[in-house]
C-alpha cells in the first residue's frame, strides 16, 4: 500500500479530469465557450451547422464524462466502504458480521435492514418510556 496515486493511467485521467471539472474555473470555461457560441449565431445566420457544433460538443463532453465520473464515484465508494469496514472493526461492540456487507444478496440485505428496523422502532420506544437509548444492544441473528 505504497501508492497515493490511483494504479491504472485511466483512473489517474479520471481523477484528474474531475478535479479539474469540479474548479469554478472549469465551469467559467464552460460558460465562456457558450456565450461565445450565442455571439457568434448571428455572423453564421443561426444556420443548422452552427446549431451542430454545440449540440456535438456538449454530447461528446457528456458521454465521455460519465464514464470519467462513474470511474471516480466507483474508486470513491470503494474507499468509503473500507473506511466503514475499519470503523465496524474496531469499535468495541460493533458486529464484524457487518464487515463487507455491501457483497451480501439483496435478500440478505432486506433480513438484516428489516433487524435494524425492529432494533430502531424499540429504541424509539424505549426513549418514549425515558430509557436511554445509548449503548450497544444486540441484534437477533448476528
Amino acid at each position: 500500500m505504497n501508492h497515493p496515486y490511483p494504479s491504472s493511467a485511466f483512473s489517474r485521467l479520471a481523477k484528474w479530469i474531475a478535479h479539474a471539472t469540479g474548479h469554478p474555473l472549469a465551469f467559467t470555461g464552460a460558460l465562456l465557450i457558450i456565450v461565445g457560441w450565442a455571439l457568434v449565431g448571428p455572423i453564421f445566420g443561426y444556420s443548422d451547422t452552427w446549431q451542430l457544433v454545440i449540440n456535438t460538443g456538449t454530447t461528446i463532453v457528456t458521454f465521455l464524462m460519465v464514464f470519467l465520473i462513474q470511474n471516480t464515484q466507483n474508486r470513491d465508494s470503494a474507499a468509503v466502504q473500507l473506511k466503514l469496514d475499519e470503523l465496524i472493526r474496531a469499535v468495541s461492540g460493533a458486529h464484524n458480521a457487518l464487515l463487507d456487507v455491501e457483497e451480501l444478496t439483496e435478500s440478505d440485505l432486506d433480513h438484516l435492514r428489516n433487524r435494524y428496523e425492529d432494533l430502531a422502532l424499540r429504541a424509539r420506544e424505549d426513549l418514549r418510556r425515558g430509557v436511554a437509548d445509548t449503548g450497544s444492544p444486540d441484534v437477533p441473528g448476528l
